[in-house]
């Protein structure tokens, strides 16, 4: 058999709001957010009232960064901000938040406060357009909003030297406002070492993410009030000094995907919109007589795709599976061999499209998101996907960022056109910890902005109906409690789905 005689199932019709429609509401909920941080900013200390928190809760690729640097640049030099704290849990995180941020005020008013580790790791010539200090005393006195990592903070007696390099505020803090950035991603008992340097925290990011650590050694899992590996805001939403909002649009996914992304935050007080309407992005084949051409097509046309593949050879486990690798290193290799473009729709800053149309093809350009990413959760998969990844490049002489191969762990907060995703249930034969982090499930399914195909061997159906019930979801996932079977169910309800037969024996790979 080949692809064309493979049948997809129909486009789904995705009702919802796009383009400048949708865009409003991002700013609107963010607007509301920079309201009510100066509220709390210019209210009495003492005053019962004053909100000491706020949430801005965001979907993968809701464009948080851009309203957290709103907020940002609108509470620096606001009545009753003398000082702001910008904190994150990772050096990665942090790095590209200073650059932007100094873009905006200036390289006089930030500064990157980094450990000597993370400041040698810096890339060449960063200092020249970053204030970047490793110690209190190196602090410019003109710097008014400072960003390090949470663990920098909690350095025995740091916030002591830091107060005394650069002095207090009004009510002896060292910070008038704290901003978390990927505010979920930042366990609880982090933020307990930072969280009195202020007396207005403002936390923004996707509740989606991985868990700050794994649920499994935490000897409190399924206790909320006891829970230090927790991310932070779970242990603040519901108090009356909370103030919490969504933003209800996603810029990244194309408009065919939304279904998907709603599936990942089913409680949002709306449904998710998109600024990307159906039809916006496309990849299309060079070659369309190429024996994959037709998955591609299909794939780049924005609906996410479920193959599952049978007749395959076995696998000793299922983090070692070269006969499902090498069926997908296949359906690549007719990819880049028939050649393909990334088509985009450029919006304005409002999303509404200009008319322009942005083409990207392989091996133009070293500049931009990645083309085509390959995701898997378990080390030997990724160590073999990468080896695939080489092997196709070497072949096309293509560049680093025409196919790359990740861990979906590595890969959180990153963004690429095409994401071909193991799914983390392939060849499983029971439902765990770590197949069933929802954070992980989540982080490989929303990277892309053209097309997502997720790949496993066939059977996740008969694995999720005889899976025995799990008390609880684990943590990390958005939405309301269900049983982990129950929620994967209702994600792959979301893809458009096919299952093909390969007819592989010992040794020899056939093609679809």
């Amino acid at each position: 058999m080949t692809w064309t005689d493979v049948s997809f199932p129909p486009v789904p019709v995705v009702v919802g709001k796009h383009h400048a429609a949708a865009a409003s509401g991002n700013e609107a909920v963010t607007s509301e957010a920079i309201a009510a941080l100066r509220a709390a900013l210019a209210a009495p200390a003492d005053a019962t009232d004053r909100h000491t928190h706020l949430l801005l809760r965001a979907a993968a690729g809701a464009g948080k960064s851009f309203a957290l640097r709103r907020l940002v640049v609108d509470a620096a030099g606001a009545p009753g901000s003398q000082r702001i704290g910008i904190v994150a849990f990772t050096n990665n995180q942090i790095r590209p938040l200073a650059e932007e941020l100094t873009k905006e005020l200036g390289k006089e008013r930030v500064c990157l406060h980094l450990s000597k580790d993370a400041y040698a790791k810096l890339p060449d010539g960063f200092g020249r357009s970053v204030t970047v200090s490793t110690q209190a005393s190196g602090i410019p006195a003109a710097a008014d909003v400072i960003v390090a990592t949470a663990s920098k903070l909690k350095v025995p007696r740091e916030q002591g030297r830091l107060k005394d390099a650069v002095g207090a505020t009004g009510d002896d803090r060292l910070f008038d406002v704290l901003f978390v950035d990927e505010a979920w991603q930042l366990p609880h008992h982090l933020f307990d070492r930072v969280e009195g340097t202020a007396p207005v925290i403002v936390g923004v990011g996707d509740v989606g993410q991985l868990p700050p650590l794994d649920v499994a050694a935490n000897p409190w899992r399924g206790d909320r009030s006891h829970n230090p590996y927790r991310a932070w805001p779970a242990a603040v939403e519901g108090k009356p000094t909370t103030w919490v909002r969504e933003l209800p649009t996603v810029w990244r996914p194309p408009g065919e995907s939304l279904n998907l992304w709603r599936a990942f935050y089913p409680t949002w007080s709306e449904d998710l919109s998109s600024v990307a309407a159906p039809g916006d992005r496309r990849l299309t084949i060079t070659e369309p007589s190429a024996p994959s051409a037709a998955l591609w097509q299909h794939v780049g046309g924005g609906v996410p795709t479920l193959v599952e593949i049978a007749g395959l050879a076995e696998s000793p486990a299922p983090d070692i599976d070269v006969p499902l690798l090498a069926q997908v290193e296949e359906w690549l290799d007719n990819l880049f061999g028939s050649g393909f473009e990334i088509r985009s729709a450029v919006y304005s800053g409002d999303g509404e499209p200009t008319g322009d149309v942005a083409v990207a093809r392989p091996g133009e350009s070293d500049d931009g998101d990645p083309l085509v990413v390959i995701l898997a959760t378990r080390n030997q998969l990724v160590d073999d996907a990468v080896a695939l990844a080489d092997r196709i490049r070497e072949k096309y002489g293509l560049r680093d960022r025409d196919l790359v191969a990740s861990t979906v762990d590595s890969w959180q907060g990153r963004t690429n056109a095409i994401t071909i995703a193991i799914h983390p249930l392939t060849g499983a034969t029971e439902l765990d910890d770590f197949n069933s982090a929802f954070g992980r499930l989540a982080v490989a399914c929303t990277r892309a902005t053209h097309g997502l195909l997720m790949v496993a061997r066939a059977g996740l159906d008969d694995l999720l109906d005889t899976a025995p019930p799990r008390p609880g979801t684990p943590f990390g996932e958005p939405g309301e409690r269900q049983l982990p079977r129950q929620t994967h169910q209702r994600i792959l309800s979301t893809f458009a789905r096919v299952t093909v037969d390969v007819d592989q024996k010992e040794n020899d790979v056939a093609t679809v």
